[in-house]
Parts: C-alpha cells; structure tokens; sequence
C-alpha cells in the first residue's frame, strides 16, 4: 500500500471510531465502501474483492466497539441484560452468516443486500418515526430470533449490525441515547463470531493477497484500528450531549449516504 492508501484508512478508522461511539455503528458502514476503492486500486481480484473489504471491516469491529462499550460503560448507557438476551442468537447468526455461506454469496448481491438495508434503516432514523407507546421488547424466543437474522445478515454485509439493532430498539421504545450504546456491546459476540467464520471460509483461497488472514487483509486492518479506538471515546462523550431526534437524523442520514454508494458498486457489478 502506498502512503495515501495508509492515510485514507487511518482517515476512515478515525471517523469509523467516532461513529461507533456517537451512533454504535461497528465501522463496517463506512470502512467497506472505502476498503472497496482502496483494494480495487491495489489490484485485488475482483471475486474476492468485496468479501475482504467486509471481512477486514467486520474484523475492525472487534477493536472498535470493545473502546467504545469502555467508554459507554462509564456513562452507564449500557442495558447489559439486555445485551446477554441477543448475543447467543448474534453469535449463531453470525457463524452461519461468516462461515461457508459467506464464501459462495457473489459479490454483487452483496453489494445490493447491504444498500438495501441501509436505505430501510436510515429512512425510518430520518422520519423520526414514534413508536406505539405500549410496545416492549419480544420475549426471550423473540430476542433469539432476532438475534439469529440479525447476526446472519450483519456477518454478511460485514457491519456490526446497528443499521438493524438500533432501529429495532428504538421501535420497541429504548431510548435513542441507550439503544446506541447498546448496539456498541452487541457489536462485539457479531464481530468476534463473523471474523472467525471469515478467516476460516477464506483459508487457502489462492485468489487472496499476501498478507492476508483468511478474507481479512491484515495491513488495513492495522492502519484502521491504530485509529478507531482512540476516535471511539470521543464519540460516546458526545451523544449523552445530543436531543434523541437530532441524533436520529444524524444516524439516518450516514446510513442514507453509505447506501447511495453501495448501491451504486452494485449496479456497477451487475453491469448496468
């Protein structure tokens, strides 16, 4: 990688950090599209290019969200009831979701999948849409269930699952300041779990680059987390000082904007 490259990713980890303690997004929302330009410049084959540019980013996660819950925990913003209920039905999830299943998933639908869910997800943020006020959280069947899908489909867009956990909370009437700091804790069982899965699905790939761990490409992820965890801090300080519609406008609209572009990669992949 040259200079720029090592910048740019460094740049990313630092607003990837920021985010993941402001709005508990994991980093993958911002860093995939990045890694995407980044690798394609680099030269990386095409037909694994976008599973190492989710899998380097999940991987980001790991390091970025354990800064984040630190600095959330001291806040005591944190329900880690809460958080225990759905991390056996993430790690499921994102076992499935990271593993062999990820592997034969083209890249292209990838692409489609994660844009589409974005364009959901920040819609409802930027409508700022109340929930019913009787609504509570599903039984412990539920929160499995939901932990299981989320977990399969954050593992395969490489996102630590907020653009999903955070809308489902603040439907089930969880504060938007809690249901953040929340989706930080739930970002680690999907990150350790989908990590594992890509390092295994990718073993002995011969399309890979030098360097590589399974589908994550360690340099980048050293350039990104050396930042992530010291921007991360900053931005849990900062949400305890924002209205709760004000910071789903701001979740909504970053979500909205990352959709844009991947939707875009993906037309581009499709050939359209």
């Amino acid at each position: 990688m040259s200079i720029g490259d090592i910048a740019w990713l460094m740049l990313g980890g630092s607003l990837s950090g920021f985010l993941a303690g402001l709005l508990g997004i994991g980093g993958g929302v911002i860093l995939v599209p990045l890694m995407i330009l980044i690798f394609g410049r680099l030269g990386f084959n095409e037909n694994v290019l976008m599973h190492m540019a989710i899998a380097t980013g999940m991987a980001s996660v790991l390091f970025t969200t354990s800064s984040a819950v630190i600095a959330h925990q001291k806040r005591r913003n944190i329900n880690w009831k809460l958080v225990i209920s759905l991390s056996p039905g993430l790690v499921l999830g994102a076992v499935i979701g990271g593993g062999k299943f990820f592997d034969v998933i083209n890249g292209a639908w990838l692409s489609l999948g994660f844009s589409i869910f974005m364009l959901y997800s920040s819609t409802q943020m930027i409508l700022n849409r109340s929930p019913h006020a009787a609504r509570g959280l599903p039984g412990a069947f539920g929160l499995f269930a939901f932990g299981v899908l989320t977990g399969v489909i954050a593992s395969l867009l490489g996102a630590g699952g907020a653009f999903i956990t955070v809308p489902f909370m603040i439907w089930c009437n969880i504060k938007p300041h809690n249901a953040m700091a929340n989706s930080s804790g739930l970002g680690f069982p999907i990150a350790a779990s989908s990590t594992l899965g890509y390092i295994y699905g990718g073993w002995g790939n011969s399309s890979l680059p030098e360097y590589s761990l399974g589908y994550v490409y360690v340099p980048a992820l050293l350039c990104i987390v050396i930042t992530s965890i010291l921007a991360a801090p900053l931005g849990a300080r900062v949400v305890n000082k924002l209205e709760a519609p004000r910071l789903k406008r701001i979740f909504g609209c970053t979500l909205f904007l990352v959709a844009l572009f991947m939707l875009n990669e993906s037309r581009k992949a499709f050939g359209y």
